[in-house]
């Protein structure tokens, strides 16, 4: 195969097995007929001069080896041979009688027990919350009536808080696994173009159904899958720092020398547990902030000008940073485009809110988390939870800020940057492309919101940076800083601020051996895909042990 990149089309231009053929041909500087297959590996969108989609796409031809040996002589070489050899490859062994434990199934416990099922190591799968049908009725009703279900909600349950967002892929990290988690994604019904796509997503309602599928896979596999059960307590022996079981609260406590801990941020109380029996852990940086919302339609015509009606582009997204004056970090994070605001809420008397996108991205509004860096000196304690203190705190005067009933606490950007807004017209021209109104903005929180004034909710170096950076970020996005924009609090869960000290060879925590931290509730990821490629690394590591040393 060779790797073919910078194929580009117009938006006009159809995407058809001719046309591709054509540019191919063109590019590669052969017959059409020399080509024997191709796929397409990426897809960007360009907007900063007319609308433009870009392409890599691995090529089958006839006669590689004379067209690869030609290139050479062709500078500059426009394409690049591949090997598209499987990544990473399960290993199939015997049955073994010590069966490895998962605590958590969200998408690192959720790959981890995935292959560990496939090595056929049949894991029991510990999990706090209900499965994803039953869990999806359970946050539907906390949704409409505030009925929070402290052990089953948008943290706690199957598939992991990623479950209730919008089912983003997008990752920083360069691994070879991640192919992998996609591809077997794709396997148990995600839709193949996250394969190529720039900035895949699943969406909510479809990764439901994935979540389903790959739990069955693992139950077919002789895998086990305890819902509605918490690990209260872990077996070691302390002479020899060993992991010898978890107790649960079922009252079915389980030995096993090897157990791997997928917990997910928002675990607080198994922090707690492991914290008494002097598991090391450290504090790391994390960040709070606000969502904010805006008309999808504000943000399609900004991102792409005069073509922003065009069906074929769909909603837009962006990406912003800004450095304060101070040297605050604030941030978009876990943009919805076409999506709404939610509550995910994990503790009874705390608020929290989240967002949310399906896979059609076509809601009214589109909404983006707007948050600011936090670092353990600003805690104010060097307690190891001392994070965890410090959002709940803010939760907990969140809950109480929006009537102590779960609606969410707002305000208008116009009102929270206290005078006239960088976009001070009422409705008119956010560009010569474009005529867009910013119609009445209906916040899309379910449960109802409260006007407040979200200063006195958020620290001091929280608001102020976010006050600093939002008419920094109308500059990249027109409309963005509009005074009916409305902001929500409070966005308290982005990623744990926690981490539980491990080996860096062995994954192995460095206080017990055979217990392995994995995952965002570790400190070892941030997002689905790349707590799926920790899941499998320690998974990786189990199998070793139990199969091969």
């Amino acid at each position: 195969m060779i790797r073919v990149n910078e194929i580009k089309f117009r938006l006009e231009e159809p995407l058809s097995k001719e046309a591709v053929l054509r540019k191919l041909s063109g590019k590669l500087k052969i017959k059409p007929e020399m080509i024997l297959s191709y796929q397409i590996v990426r897809e960007s969108v360009d907007a900063r001069k007319g609308i433009q989609y870009t392409y890599t796409i691995d090529v089958a031809v006839k006669n590689e080896k004379y067209l690869l040996d030609k290139s050479f002589v062709l500078a500059p070489k426009p394409f690049v041979p591949i090997d598209l050899r499987e990544p990473y490859c399960h290993k199939k062994n015997e049955e073994k009688s010590d069966r490895p434990v998962v605590i958590g199934f969200g998408p690192a416990g959720l790959f981890a027990a995935l292959q560990l099922a496939r090595a056929g190591l049949k894991p029991i799968v510990i999990e706090k919350g209900e499965p994803v049908e039953i869990r999806t009725k359970t946050v539907d009703r906390f949704w409409r009536e505030g009925v929070l279900n402290p052990n089953s909600n948008v943290q706690f349950g199957e598939g992991g808080a990623g479950t209730f967002s919008d089912g983003k892929l997008t990752t920083r990290i360069k691994d070879p696994r991640i192919e992998f988690v996609i591809s077997q994604l794709i396997e148990f019904g995600a839709p193949n173009e996250i394969s190529y796509k720039n900035k895949p997503h699943i969406g909510t309602d479809v990764l439901k159904g994935v979540v389903r599928n790959i739990r069955n896979h693992i139950l077919s596999l002789g895998g086990e899958i305890r819902f509605k059960t918490e690990v209260v307590d872990i077996i070691m022996d302390s002479q020899l720092s060993e992991i010898k079981g978890v107790k649960c609260s079922d009252g079915n406590d389980l030995e096993t020398s090897h157990v791997i801990a997928a917990v997910g941020h928002s675990a607080r109380q198994f922090y707690e547990m492991l914290l008494k029996n002097g598991i090391k852990m450290e504090r790391k940086p994390f960040a709070v902030g606000l969502r904010i919302e805006h008309p999808q339609e504000i943000i399609n015509s900004a991102q792409y000008g005069m073509a922003y009606k065009n069906p074929k582009l769909g909603a837009a997204e962006y990406k912003l940073t800004y450095q304060t004056s101070k040297g605050r970090s604030v941030y978009s994070f876990c943009m919805c485009p076409g999506g709404e605001v939610v509550g995910a809420a994990s503790e009874l008397g705390g608020l929290v809110v989240n967002g949310m996108s399906y896979q059609s991205r076509n809601l009214p509004n589109a909404n983006s988390a707007l948050l600011v860096n936090v670092m353990p000196t600003d805690l104010g304690s060097d307690h190891v939870l001392a994070g965890i203190e410090f959002q709940r705190s803010l939760e907990k005067r969140a809950f109480e800020m929006g009537g102590s009933s779960y609606k969410a606490p707002i305000q208008l950007v116009g009102d929270f940057l206290g005078g006239p807004t960088v976009c001070d017209s009422v409705s008119k021209v956010y560009g010569e492309w474009a005529e867009v109104e910013f119609d009445a903005l209906k916040p899309s929180h379910r449960f109802g919101t409260k006007p407040v004034d979200l200063k006195a909710l958020l620290p001091k170096f929280i608001w102020e940076a976010i006050e600093e950076a939002l008419p920094e970020f109308n500059k990249k996005i027109k409309g963005f800083s509009d005074r009916r924009a409305v902001l929500t609090g409070v966005e308290s869960r982005s990623s744990s601020p926690v981490r539980i000290m491990r080996n860096t060879e062995s994954l192995e925590s460095i206080s017990l051996k055979g217990f392995f931290p994995s995952g965002e509730g570790a400190g070892y990821s941030g997002g689905i895909t790349s707590s799926a490629v920790d899941g499998l690394k320690c998974a990786e590591k189990v199998i070793e042990s139990l199969l091969i040393n």
